[in-house]
C-alpha cells in the first residue's frame, strides 16, 4: 500500500490513525485502529472503510509490522 494514502486516511469511526498489518493467515492486509480495536481489509490494494466490513480485534493479540 502507498505510504502517502496511508498517511491520509484514518479511522472512519474515532478519525484515528490506522496502522498497515499483514497478516500471515489467509485474511490478507488490514488497516488496524487500536482505539477502536478494529481491523478494515484491504482488497485488491483498495482499503475497504465501512464498520460493517471491519473485523473486531483482540486486545491483548499483538500486530505486526508492515514491513516495507
Amino acid at each position: 500500500m502507498d505510504n502517502r494514502l496511508l498517511e491520509l486516511l484514518v479511522c472512519p469511526l474515532c478519525k484515528g490513525p490506522l496502522e498497515h498489518v499483514r497478516a500471515s493467515d489467509e485474511r490478507g492486509a488490514e488497516l488496524v485502529c487500536h482505539a477502536d480495536r478494529l481491523a478494515f481489509p484491504v482488497r485488491d490494494g483498495i482499503p475497504v472503510m465501512l464498520e460493517q466490513e471491519a473485523r473486531a480485534i483482540d486486545a491483548a493479540a499483538p500486530s505486526q509490522p508492515a514491513s516495507l
